[in-house]
């Protein structure tokens, strides 16, 4: 397991100038300067990796016990850990929608209009799905595609198939799943069944069914050739896993390795992504000059049992708008920028990226209502205790079931994550004190509130006004003939091997 680390330029120069005296130590000054003029010319990269489906309490950093995540540690380390940061929305379509745009994602379509409880079935982009993000809408490559960015995503997409591809939302390259690998046969059979989950290389399927066992050192090696065609360019590098989703995955070198079993594995062969691609931006120099991230897409989802994480001392899961489905573990990485090892009590949500990196990058936000506040002030420690964001919303379809203003929370509805169970309103709402009670447990007597719950009454109106009226229901958009199914080769039943490719495993990528 490599264990990155981080030695400034500086620190080398000071080392060498003890050994060879003045005149060396002149050459060095001068080579700082030249460095230090040409990174100020150069904006900063921005590299975010997402986690699927994992919990607040998944991470060593954030306290789990067997889990052996180094390298994620490592981050926490070197940077900014944050305690209070949240998704869009509890679920992968919706919450990866509003990450991309800044944009709540009923704003942008991403929503079903189905009643309860048909609308368990459009929560996210199935492979018979005919909506996506729209194209209307602005996505973080696009409004760093100004500055001269290029971008990859690397990973699990998950906003639609149909016209609506990575590459055709922004991003210069696309290598991963359309999907969650669950959405085909096999592993998982529907009726009427879909085929294997495919692997695409920009807009082209290169495999059906994905090979699992072999996916994440092949997502390694796309992110090195990346960073290796972008030295000398900034960029920003998405590596949206697939772990840890159901079903479970790992290679062969992580099989059968952590404590916590399969999830386990699956943890830390993430982990060992993480190491490997940090350790790629130190050897290729670029590690001072890059803004890291690491996140998940939202709570984990325990209705898996073993095979599904934890949310640690939070209430609720995936699919739910208590604090477990969408309050997620988050870290902010950059040396001599970021104040190490710091925690930030701040509240942020995956929707500040976009104005984070804009304001980063120098180039201004989409001309649109946006839900996501920079975090600039945050990050850099001058105020990393407080953020301009002072409300956290949480959807179900298009329904506020909850809102977060400052250290409260009132639930309006409630509804189970998983079951057939329709909405439960409360008048009035349960309202929690999260800095107290972070796990929803003891509700404050309302009569003793009547003036904060006025003041939520106020921001729920106001909210719903910027709202305005709906744009089309993405999620119900469904070809029920299944001809968008994306398919390699009718002829061969949808079955297609990556011919002539040689598979990368750990031990080519000096991972150990």
């Amino acid at each position: 397991q490599v264990v990155y680390t981080v030695q400034s330029i500086c620190r080398r120069g000071v080392i060498m100038t003890f050994k060879t005296g003045f005149v060396f130590a002149a050459a060095v000054s001068l080579l700082l300067a030249s460095i230090t003029v040409a990174a100020a010319a150069r904006p900063p990269n921005f590299v975010l990796f997402l986690a699927d489906d994992m919990g607040f309490g998944d991470v060593g950093c954030f306290g789990h016990p067997t889990i052996l995540t180094p390298s994620i540690d490592a981050l926490a380390h070197s940077g900014m850990k944050f305690t209070q940061f949240y998704s869009a929305y509890p679920i992968c379509t919706p919450s990866r929608s509003g990450l991309l745009t800044a944009r709540l994602p009923v704003r942008n379509g991403i929503y079903s209009n189905a009643s309860v409880p048909l609308d368990m079935i459009f929560r996210v982009f199935l492979p018979n799905a005919l909506g996506g993000l729209p194209a209307k809408e602005t996505t973080i490559p696009q409004v760093l595609k100004t500055a001269g960015y290029n971008s990859a995503l690397i990973g699990k997409w998950h906003l639609g198939h149909v016209d609506c591809l990575p590459t055709q939302r922004g991003f210069d390259e696309f290598y991963g799943l359309p999907y969650a690998q669950d959405e085909g046969c096999p592993p998982k059979c529907p009726f009427p069944p879909w085929p294997g989950v495919p692997l695409y290389d920009n807009m082209t399927i290169i495999e059906q069914p994905v090979d699992l066992s072999t996916l994440t050192p092949r997502y390694n090696q796309k992110a090195f050739e990346f960073i290796d065609k972008n030295k000398d360019n900034p960029f920003f590098l998405m590596m949206s896993y697939d772990e840890v989703h159901v079903p479970l995955f790992a290679s062969n070198a992580y099989l059968n390795k952590s404590a916590r079993g399969f999830f386990g594995d699956a943890m830390e062969e993430m982990d060992g992504s993480i190491g490997a691609i940090m350790q790629k931006l130190q050897d290729s120099k670029l590690l001072d000059n890059t803004l890291v991230i690491f996140s998940s897409d939202n709570g984990a989802w325990t209705e898996k049992e073993l095979d599904g994480g934890s949310n640690g001392l939070l209430r609720g899961q995936k699919g739910e708008t208590w604090e477990g489905g969408m309050r997620v573990p988050t870290i902010f990485s950059w040396p001599g920028v970021i104040p190490s090892g710091t925690t930030s009590l701040a509240l942020g949500s995956l929707m500040d990226l976009l104005p984070t990196f804009a304001e980063l990058a120098s180039v201004p936000t989409p001309n649109k209502t946006l839900d996501g506040h920079s975090l600039v002030p945050v990050i850099t420690g001058k105020n990393y205790t407080n953020s301009s964001r002072e409300t956290i919303f949480y959807y179900r379809t298009h329904v506020i079931m909850a809102v977060r203003y400052g250290q409260y929370k009132a639930h309006y509805y409630t509804r189970s994550g998983w079951g057939l169970d329709g909405y439960e309103k409360h008048d009035p709402p349960i309202l929690f004190h999260l800095e107290h009670d972070p796990s929803e447990l003891y509700p404050l007597d309302p009569d003793d509130y009547k003036d904060l719950l006025s003041q939520f009454d106020v921001i729920v109106k106001k909210h719903k006004e910027s709202i305005g009226p709906l744009p089309p229901a993405q999620l119900d958009e469904i070809d029920w003939s299944n001809k968008v199914v994306p398919c390699c080769d009718k002829q061969t039943n949808c079955t297609c091997k990556a011919g002539g490719v040689t598979l990368p495993y750990f031990d080519q990528l000096n991972i150990g």
